[in-house]
């Protein structure tokens, strides 16, 4: 009996720690068998600030995630995202020495691992690498060159790096918990995967992704990324607004904020008064849900227009046929999406991480806040189906190959076909003597 294939996505977020344990139901739908979550305190704008704080509450998510599909973790899928997450288009290209040859899945794969080479900003770090569109023989706009003959491929390079500091935190993280990482993923792409279905990707959409210290977008066209950028504001930003703008406690702020906020100010009554207590014995405190409302609008007014520059930069704004999508624990807030559509004039939804979830008995974990965790699970069935394909492609590969042409042997083809692209590594002997 095969073995059944289970992948957990590891969200490091600045509000939460969240796992989620998931496999493939017989139709092809991802199930969910455990959901861990813990209070994260040792994360900032999506940056690791406190190791011990935020180890901690790994292993409590992860423990409770585990107990509850009844299995030991010891691999994850990790999101990262964070202010220092930057990303730039770069061309590259290569000249193949089999003029007469196709060219083959080694050929674009040898043109990716090029573009990982190049030179990045002191205390940077490559961790994805997207194709836009290929050139043959400078013939542009091919999508898939594969089979095609030429000399010369090329192609243009979505490139997004991350601060090196940053990612060896959270690998740090991760490893004290006992941990290892399979793959290190943005998450804006991860929770693409969630959310957005293949029909909106392709007639251009983008993705706001408004978490508790970030906002993450990811614009998409043609079914391809094309633009990716990180605000440094989230749901906490208006948090402090509320506890500073009416003088209540952090608590207190971000309750009224789940409970009675709204991101338009006229959709609030004036006559509307919340009763808050007092702190040490104090008499109560009334807030007005009227004033509550125009301090959230104004903060999301200053996030919406942020994003909307970002669409607007990115060239895309008039291709986006799919609109905006808004996911993240802050997309949960009341009127928003009418607030979006008013400031930018595009359709906008609210993104469930739904379309790809079977039945399953968590419920919770359909709601936007968990669209990162799942796409986490997703991306990785994602790379194991892509890592299958690729090893079935190389043993017919292997088998169509005459043996008068055969250059190297099969055991080197085979480990050059099947070396997966790595978005980050993790120290191999340094880290086991480390820890």
């Amino acid at each position: 009996m095969e073995q059944e294939k289970i992948i957990v996505g590891l969200d490091i977020g600045t509000t939460k720690i969240c796992v989620i344990v998931g496999r493939k139901n017989e139709f092809g739908k991802l199930e969910v068998l455990g959901m861990g979550k813990a209070e994260s305190e040792g994360v900032v704008k999506g940056i690791v600030f406190n190791i011990d704080k935020t180890v901690y509450a790994i292993e409590k998510a992860i423990k409770e995630a585990g107990d509850q599909a009844g299995i030991d973790i010891g691999v994850v899928n990790v999101g990262i995202a964070g202010q220092h997450i930057k990303s730039f288009i770069q061309h590259g290209g290569i000249t193949r020495s089999a003029k007469d040859e196709e060219i083959t899945i080694d050929d674009v794969e040898r043109l990716t691992q090029d573009m990982y080479r190049m030179v990045v900003p002191p205390g940077s770090q490559i961790i994805h690498v997207m194709p836009q569109d290929y050139m043959v023989d400078y013939e542009e706009g091919i999508k898939e060159p594969v089979g095609m003959s030429g000399v010369r491929l090329e192609a243009d390079f979505h490139i997004i790096t991350a601060q090196t500091n940053a990612i060896n935190n959270v690998n740090k993280c991760v490893r004290r918990a006992g941990l290892e990482i399979e793959d290190l993923i943005l998450e804006p792409l991860a929770s693409s995967l969630a959310v957005l279905s293949e029909e909106e990707k392709e007639a251009g959409v983008c993705l706001i992704d408004i978490g508790g210290g970030t906002t993450d977008i990811a614009i998409f066209y043609d079914n391809i990324i094309r633009h990716s950028a990180v605000i440094p504001f989230g749901g906490n930003i208006v948090t402090n607004d509320i506890k500073q703008g009416l003088m209540v406690l952090p608590q207190q702020a971000e309750q009224l904020k789940t409970r009675f906020g709204k991101a338009i100010s006229e959709e609030a009554s004036p006559n509307e008064i919340v009763s808050i207590p007092g702190i040490r014995n104090r008499s109560a405190k009334e807030i007005s849900t009227k004033n509550l409302a125009n301090i959230i609008q104004a903060r999301m007014e200053e996030i919406i227009e942020m994003a909307h520059a970002e669409i607007i930069s990115s060239g895309f704004e008039n291709r986006l046929a799919g609109g905006i999508v808004i996911t993240g624990g802050g997309a949960q807030l009341s009127n928003l999406k009418q607030l979006v559509e008013y400031m930018t004039g595009m359709d906008t939804r609210i993104g469930y991480p739904n379309e790809h979830l079977g039945k399953s008995k968590i419920e919770s974990v359909k709601s936007p806040m968990y669209a990162t965790a799942v796409g986490l699970v997703l991306a990785g069935f994602r790379s194991l189906d892509e890592r299958e394909d690729r090893y079935r492609e190389a043993r017919e590969l292997v088998k169509l190959t005459p043996k008068t042409k055969r250059p190297v042997s099969s055991r080197n083809f085979f480990n050059d076909i099947l070396t997966k692209t790595k978005s980050l590594l993790i120290d191999d002997l340094d880290s086991k003597n480390e820890y």
